[in-house]
């Protein structure tokens, strides 16, 4: 008789749900954020979360870590019904969660933040911390999956990926059951993104559920096993990631079909809106840097994390100080002391950290679009109420601004309404110089493509546009010139309809071939 073979994919398909979640519902004042939505997760899978923004995805994880309380709807863990009424629940329940939006204490060390609200004790009684096995547990992890991090670092002083690094050290310290990972590789470089799906194969053979929310959509048939997609706060569709192509999924999340992911349309040029001339800043982070963008032109900035093509970007905005070199404007030398400068020429920079730098997430849609713009809003001392509100409600119905008002606080939009807040701002205040970093950064396939059509209309308009992105399908179909950068310098100028992923990333992580290396006009 024929030995049986054991087939753990077999076992975990025939094991008892270890997470269901039943008709979960939830509401916000003038939002339906949940409408009965159910998902089942299985032990030892991935299963992927998919949506537009605002389709509830962080919501209904947030229910699950114990954040909001859902109005209906129950949730069971290995097949018993569980109350999860606050984060330090989850966690004592094996839920951890690695947050879109880094949930780390600046002032406070890697260590600190991986054990903050969960430090091992030396005394109980006292409330005296172990510092040393902290320290060593932290070490341990970090060691383990080799993560480029120190225990003691302050991590205000770190990369936004290397935070996001550090967000999920701090998930595996707990030994979880299950972990929710937000938009994981966000800010991760091609490398810490494999280290990361490695981790996670690992996770899963040690019995782990992964639940995996991500706009890459490329990245789901390299981790996944299972998807459920959402829908304006409802459940659309559940299968297996293998048996689903992309169109399908694209198809549940928007509701409609997307024949082009990619709407490029190419402008013509017009004169030199920007040129920079042998630019050098301080710490040496950008060097010599040299470049042109026209009226009408789209130029992307392609490089690896570390590259200095944020830096670059602070640098003409006037945030940090350039050490030499040259920047024009419209054929003008400028230098810009402050970000107050370089508004006043004409420029604006989306940022990459949207609610770090580039939102004031407390107050109103409203404000934060005319802020930019009070030069040209105000009356005298006074701040015209009627205009501000005409000015906000032409710019939500341009951008197809999902939001129950202008009085909304910004922090309540999803991501993707944020980032068009953002960039209403910025054509309020008339920019005709536009940086963007990480435009589509952690939003949706749908709100991508209604961005690669604002990006276009905005250079028919004669605007010149710097695009800095990570995602290299998007530089090569949204750009009309690619430099990519490396060690904070240029190394090529190539032409998007003539090149390849393949010699960009060549470009970004070795700079290129003497003979193709052209100087940057």
């Amino acid at each position: 008789m024929a030995s049986e073979i054991r087939n753990p994919q077999s076992e975990t398909r025939n094991a008892p749900p270890l997470l269901e979640m039943r008709g979960i519902s939830k509401s916000f004042p003038g939002v339906q954020a949940l409408k009965g939505v159910s998902l089942t997760v299985r032990a030892g899978e991935v299963h992927c979360l998919l949506g537009e923004n605002g389709a509830g995805k962080s919501t209904l994880m947030k229910v699950l870590m114990g954040v909001y309380r859902p109005d209906a709807g129950e949730i069971r863990l290995d097949g018993r019904p569980a109350t999860i009424a606050h984060p330090r629940q989850a966690l004592d329940l094996g839920i951890t969660m690695v947050f879109q939006e880094l949930n780390l204490i600046p002032v406070l060390s890697v260590a600190e933040n991986v054990f903050l609200g969960d430090e091992p004790l030396r005394v109980k009684s006292l409330g005296v911390v172990d510092w040393r096995t902290l320290r060593r547990r932290t070490e341990e992890v970090i060691a383990r999956f080799g993560f480029p991090l120190r225990p003691d670092a302050p991590v205000g002083r770190l990369s936004r990926a290397h935070q996001q690094l550090a967000e999920i050290v701090k998930a595996l310290v707990a030994s979880s059951k299950i972990v929710v990972m937000d938009e994981p590789t966000s800010s991760l470089s091609l490398e810490e993104t494999k280290q990361l799906f490695d981790i996670i194969r690992r996770l899963k053979t040690e019995g782990v559920a992964v639940i995996y929310i991500s706009h890459r959509l490329e990245e789901l048939r390299e981790i996944g096993d299972r998807v459920t997609i959402l829908r304006d706060g409802q459940w659309v569709h559940t299968g297996d990631v293998a048996a689903t192509d992309l169109a399908t999924m694209i198809r549940h999340m928007v509701g409609r079909e997307l024949t082009d992911m990619y709407p490029k349309e190419r402008a013509p040029f017009g004169a030199e809106r920007l040129r920079l001339e042998r630019l050098t800043c301080r710490g040496g982070r950008v060097r010599n840097i040299s470049f042109r963008v026209r009226a009408g032109e789209i130029v992307g900035l392609a490089g690896l994390v570390g590259a200095g093509r944020t830096e670059l970007a602070e640098a003409l905005f006037g945030v940090t100080p350039i050490e030499s070199g040259r920047v024009f404007v419209d054929g003008v030398e400028r230098r810009f002391r402050s970000p107050h400068d370089a508004i006043r020429a004409g420029l604006g920079l989306l940022t990459e950290d949207r609610k770090r730098t580039g939102l004031l997430l407390n107050l109103p849609v409203g404000h934060n679009i005319t802020v930019a713009g009070l030069d040209r809003l105000m009356r005298g001392p006074h701040l015209p109420l009627r205009e501000e509100r005409r000015v906000g409600e032409d710019f939500v119905r341009r951008l197809n601004i999902r939001t129950p008002s202008l009085r909304q606080l910004a922090v309540r939009l999803s991501g993707g309404n944020q980032q068009k807040v953002v960039l209403a701002k910025w054509l309020y205040a008339q920019s005709q110089i536009l940086i963007f970093d990480e435009p589509t950064l952690g939003i949706d396939v749908g709100a991508k493509v209604e961005v690669y059509k604002l990006l276009c209309e905005l250079a028919r308009q004669g605007a010149a546009i710097l695009m800095i992105s990570s995602d290299l399908p998007e530089l090569l179909a949204m750009s009309d010139t690619i430099l990519p950068m490396r060690r904070g310098e240029l190394t090529g100028r190539l032409d998007p309809r003539q090149t390849s992923q393949e010699e960009v990333l060549r470009h970004m992580a070795l700079g290129a071939d003497p003979a193709s290396h052209g100087s940057p006009r």
